[in-house]
């Protein structure tokens, strides 16, 4: 693998690192030495699209502030770039260009604005005890399994975030089994084109019905809110709130799955940390945070664009390229965090970059963190002595933006 040559970046004449597949299982590993040659990178991904990856703390939170970096899907640099290397499979369908995540100010700030106002409502305040019993309940379901594996992942980090989040926006109990296979379907790396089309046309469709349903008899959720929330008599409009639903259905979910899997794949392996949690509950939030950075659910963000030629830590990356920020790297650089592989409940710097920095910093941080806390928490009280199943490895799911195991095989109980 070669990488960076004496020719300057903004002719590109230059070969990309290469990404192989191993990348997703070992990605520390590329961060490392990729660091260890400047703060960003002409890259091949594994999908063979080329683009740059922005490795150090400093200049990923350059990157999420730089305004010449759009997220928009149909700006120049954005067809510049998805034209150049047969990537337009991203931009593909219109109801992604719709969703908040593919605005840039001001259009962005507007729907920031809107989307503000319901999470700030009295629904997500008082969620803390709802995540609690959910998680409490899924746990007891699993006492009569605890002497034998079984995945973790699919009995308790999997459905208490779906749980949470259809209670949240008002998702009738009775649907939740078909969103659940809708979800399974769009997140699966098994799954063909096809079906995952298939699904996002059924979800979508089901969005589409349950705004109306809740426009016609509103209740006390997010998705009600989403609907009534205003700012100087501004609404969101109908295809808006389609987009919105689906983003935080699945977004928002995804992350926090992955936050509790990821946490509890460290517990497997780091038994100190282990007892002191389970000796001083206290301790859960700093954990969290420690995850957050240490293996973050969102590994990277989603593409942005150059729309003109910038400067990232020194380095100039021509107009029209992709951009791929990376948390999970720049939360490892050792030039913002001591001893950055290790897991440290007493970390004095918790500022990562997890949930991102800037104008896309994800708006539900705040739920993820305490769903997150419950569910850690819940867990250790009910199973202190959880173990990897026997002769289990954890597999990493191959994908560029979140970072999730494929199974979580445990033991609860001895």
């Amino acid at each position: 693998m070669v990488h960076e040559t004496d020719v300057p970046a903004g002719e590109l004449a230059i070969e990309p690192f290469v990404l192989t597949d191993d990348f997703y299982q070992h990605p520390h590993a590329a961060y490392d030495l990729l660091r260890a040659r400047g703060p960003a990178h002409f890259v091949r991904f594994p999908d063979g699209g080329t683009g740059w990856l922005i490795t150090d703390y400093e200049a990923a939170k350059a990157a999420f502030l730089d305004s010449a970096i759009s997220k928009v899907l149909t700006s120049e640099g954005a067809r510049t770039a998805l034209a150049g290397d047969g990537a337009g499979a991203q931009a593909a369908g219109a109801m992604f260009g719709d969703m908040m995540l593919f605005y840039d100010p001001p259009e962005h700030t507007r729907l920031r604005t809107l989307v503000n106002r319901a999470f700030s409502s009295r629904a997500v305040r008082e969620l803390a005890s709802r995540i609690t019993e959910l998680a409490d309940a899924l746990l007891a379901d699993l006492a009569a399994d605890a002497a034998v594996d079984q995945d973790l992942l699919d009995r308790y980090a999997f459905p208490l975030p779906m749980l949470v989040i259809c209670e949240l926006l008002g998702v009738p109990h009775a649907d939740r089994d078909d969103f659940r296979a809708w979800s399974t379907t769009l997140v699966s790396n098994d799954e063909t084109v096809e079906a995952r089309g298939g699904a996002v046309q059924r979800f979508l469709a089901y969005i589409d019905q349950l705004i109306d349903a809740k426009r016609e008899e509103p209740a006390d959720d997010l998705l009600s809110e989403l609907i009534s929330a205003g700012e100087d008599g501004d609404r969101l409009s109908h295809r808006e709130l389609i987009s919105m639903v689906f983003l935080l259905l699945v977004a928002g979910f995804e992350t926090t799955v992955n936050l509790i899997s990821n946490a509890v794949a460290i517990l497997l392996t780091d038994k100190d940390v282990r007892t002191t949690l389970a000796e001083n509950s206290d301790r859960v939030p700093d954990f969290v945070e420690e995850v957050l950075r240490y293996e973050s659910p969102a590994s990277e963000a989603t593409f942005r664009y150059t729309t003109v030629p910038v400067t990232l830590g020194g380095v100039e990356i021509p107009a029209g390229q992709r951009l791929l920020v990376s948390m999970a790297a720049a939360d490892r650089d050792p030039a913002r965090f001591a001893d950055p592989h290790r897991v440290d409940l007493d970390r004095v710097d918790k500022n990562h970059l997890a949930f991102g920095h800037g104008v896309h910093r994800c708006v539900g941080a705040p739920l993820a963190r305490m769903e997150g806390g419950i569910a850690l928490s819940r867990l250790l009280a009910a199973y202190p002595d959880l173990e990897l199943a026997a002769g289990a490895e954890l597999v990493w799911r191959k994908s560029l933006i979140v970072r999730g195991l494929i199974a979580l095989p445990v033991r609860l109980r001895p």
